[in-house]
């Protein structure tokens, strides 16, 4: 049975993926995060209290999210088993975003391949932090190329890879972990920032999520090393160049990408009027083009399709 609900949400999420509107359990967590930062932001006046708090916050949300997912699973299955199995494929497959991913990507390249490069700019704004009203067409595809390879492990490969975790565990069972290790993500995204007012309050998310990342980061760099044909090359290059990338993580997942690719990312970009020099990551063998995304889109699926038969091939002779 948890052969077959791993198969199913993977499927739900390739046909499906995340319709615009529809009931998402990030949209929970989001809100939940949104209502009590506030909270702790107008109470808490001091480093330390915000320190305190954000510890607070995270670990609400991270276990809450796990416990409530538990809880929606067992009461599907007290109601009938086929329901549970119903129910346990649709909350994985909100966690995994492979689909959303590729639809995100062809949303702005499909104008700059138009040549329209200010709706491709505009469109770019929604996934990016930094200033696109001035980019050139290569500077959006750099974008792009960034954002769908540093997202392919947080957004695809982690939460499977804690799928997979707690698939071999009866008593929670895989949706606890993979919703606990997407509220996390969720976290850092929305207070996992170093720049007031999240400063404080956000730096136990920040390296909780780094933490929870790790791993699957680097089991992500050695399947992408491995279907490259060259892992000593990838690794070569991402012990050069990603060790330079302040994340732990983003810079390690970006740059076997581009070592695979043969692409260099990285470089000055702007946020909000402010320049910023992030470290160059690969090699400039070749220019990025929309056929690197759609490679490193190839790729994502590629290591996600093998994790999830091997996933199955281990779970079926447990």
């Amino acid at each position: 049975m948890t052969s077959a609900v791993l198969v199913f949400a993977a499927l739900l999420d390739y046909l499906i993926g995340d319709p615009w509107g529809w009931p998402h359990p990030v949209r929970v967590m989001g809100w939940v995060i949104s209502r009590l930062s506030k909270l702790a932001l107008q109470y808490c006046q001091n480093p330390f209290s915000q320190r305190v708090a954000g510890i607070i916050l995270g670990v609400i949300v991270i276990i809450g999210s796990g416990f409530a997912g538990w809880i929606i699973v067992q009461t599907a299955k007290w109601v009938h088993p086929f329901l549970g199995m119903a129910v346990e494929s649709i909350l994985l497959a909100s966690c995994f975003a492979l689909k959303s991913l590729r639809n995100a990507a062809m949303e702005v390249l499909q104008p700059l391949i138009n040549g329209e490069l200010e709706p491709a700019r505009q469109v770019l704004s929604n996934y990016v932090g930094r200033d696109t009203a001035n980019l050139s067409a290569g500077e959006i595809l750099r974008a792009v190329l960034e954002t769908v390879t540093e997202n392919a492990t947080d957004g695809v490969m982690a939460p499977l890879f804690y799928t997979i975790i707690g698939a071999f565990i009866p008593v929670i069972g895989a949706v606890p972990l993979a919703l606990a290790y997407k509220a996390s993500s969720t976290l850092d995204s929305m207070v996992g920032y170093k720049e007031a007012p999240y400063t404080y309050i956000g730096w136990f998310s920040a390296r909780w999520e780094d933490g929870f990342t790790w791993l699957p980061c680097r089991l992500t760099v050695i399947t992408l090393s491995l279907l490259s044909l060259k892992p000593g090359n990838v690794w070569r290059i991402c012990r050069r160049d990603a060790i330079k990338d302040p994340s732990p993580n983003s810079g390690w997942s970006e740059c076997a990408y581009a070592a695979v690719l043969g692409v260099q990312m990285g470089g000055i970009n702007w946020y909000r009027g402010v320049a910023k020099d992030k470290p160059l990551l690969g090699d400039a063998i070749y220019p990025i083009t929309p056929e690197s995304i759609y490679k490193a889109l190839q790729l994502t699926r590629y290591a996600f399709l093998l994790w999830l038969g091997l996933a199955i091939l281990f779970i079926r002779n447990w």
